[in-house]
C-alpha cells in the first residue's frame, strides 16, 4: 500500500532497537515501575512508537497501581482487541500497524468506565499536545541552539508538537550543563511531530535547512561546538531517502554542505526551561534566520 505521496507505507514505519523490537513485534513486556510513562501526569496524548497513529490522551489516563501505564479510553478505531495466545487475556495492537500495546481487562472497577488498557510504555511515545485521530509523523533535527529551530519550525502549519532535547551521544540521560561541555557526543535538537497530511517531511526537512546554515562546521553563529551540530536523525527508510535528495540539491547549487545524515538513536527531552523559550521570553532567535535555499 503507497500513502499520498506514493511512497510504501511500510518504509516510514519508524526503526525500533532491539527491546521495541522484543515488545511491540515479539509481543514482549517491559517489567512493572520501569517504564518511561508510568507515573506521566502531564497533558498530551499518545501515539504508537512504531507508526504514529494517536492511541490514547492523558484525559484518560488514571493510576491503577499495575505498573503500567493504564488507560480506561482509546482514541476511536485506534485499537483492535486480539484473543491473547494464553487463552485467557485479549491483547491490544495498533490498528495501523499491528504493533503490540500490551491488554486490556475488564470489570475490575478502577474507574466508571470499568476498562483498563494496561500498555507498555516502551511501545507508545508521549506528545504534550491534544491530538485528534490520524497519524502523525516525527522528525528528528538538529541545527544550532535548539530555542532557534523550535521557533521556527514551530511556525509552520502542519506541525503540531516540537520538544528540545538531546541526541546522537553516547550518554544516558544528559543534563543541559552536560551537553554544553562538549563531552556528551549529544547535540542540541527538536523532536518534531507534524501531521502528514498537512505537510510532508520533505517540506519540514526543507524548512529546517533554510532556518539554519547547514554549511558552518560543529558551530552556528557564535555557537561553537559539536553540540550545535547540523545534523538530520532519520527515523526510517522514507525520511533517509528524501534528506540525503535536499542535501545532494544544495549540493549540486554550489552549497558546501556539513550537515550529517545519521540514523536515529534515543532522544531525551531537555529541561523544561528550554521548552518553547522563545515563546515564553518574548525574544527571537539570536543565530537563526531564514534563507531563500530551494
Amino acid at each position: 500500500m503507497r500513502d499520498k505521496y506514493g511512497n510504501n507505507e511500510k518504509s516510514r514505519h519508524n526503526f525500533l532497537s532491539q527491546f521495541e523490537e522484543f515488545v511491540i513485534e515479539g509481543k514482549g513486556t517491559e517489567g512493572p515501575w520501569t517504564g518511561e510513562y508510568n507515573e506521566n501526569k502531564k497533558d498530551g496524548a499518545y501515539i504508537c512508537k512504531k507508526c504514529g497513529q494517536a492511541l490514547f490522551r492523558s484525559d484518560d489516563k488514571f493510576d491503577s497501581q499495575c505498573g503500567w501505564p493504564s488507560f480506561d479510553n482509546e482514541i476511536s478505531g485506534a485499537i483492535k482487541r486480539l484473543p491473547d495466545v494464553d487463552g485467557v487475556r485479549t491483547e491490544i495492537v495498533c490498528s495501523n500497524c499491528d504493533a503490540h500495546l500490551g491488554h486490556v481487562f475488564r470489570g475490575e472497577g478502577y474507574t466508571k468506565k470499568d476498562t483498563r488498557h494496561c500498555v507498555n510504555s516502551v511501545s507508545v511515545d508521549f506528545i504534550p499536545e491534544k491530538l485528534e485521530s490520524g497519524i502523525y509523523e516525527k522528525a528528528l533535527l538538529a541545527g544550532g541552539c535548539f530555542w532557534g529551530v523550535e521557533y521556527y519550525l514551530k511556525k509552520l502549519e502542519g506541525v503540531v508538537s516540537i520538544t528540545s532535547g538531546y541526541t546522537g551521544g553516547h550518554v544516558k540521560n544528559p543534563s543541559y550543563r552536560e551537553v554544553c561541555k562538549g563531552i556528551t557526543g549529544h547535540a542540541e535538537a527538536v523532536k518534531v511531530v507534524y501531521d502528514p497530511l498537512k505537510i510532508s517531511y520533505e517540506q519540514v526537512v526543507k524548512n529546517f535547512l533554510e532556518i539554519h546554515d547547514p554549511t558552518q562546521l560543529n558551530r552556528q553563529g557564535p555557537d561553537t561546538g559539536k553540540q550545535y551540530r547540523s545534523e538530520i536523525f532519520y527515523l526510517n527508510d522514507y525520511q533517509k531517502e528524501i534528506a540525503e535528495k535536499l542535501l545532494n540539491i544544495l549540493r549540486e547549487k554550489g552549497y558546501d554542505v556539513v550537515t550529517k545524515l545519521t540514523k536515529a538513536s534515543e532522544f531525551y527531552q531537555a529541561e523544561d526551561y528550554h521548552q518553547d523559550y522563545y515563546f515564553k521570553n518574548g525574544a527571537t532567535p539570536y543565530c537563526h534566520s531564514y534563507t531563500k535555499r530551494f
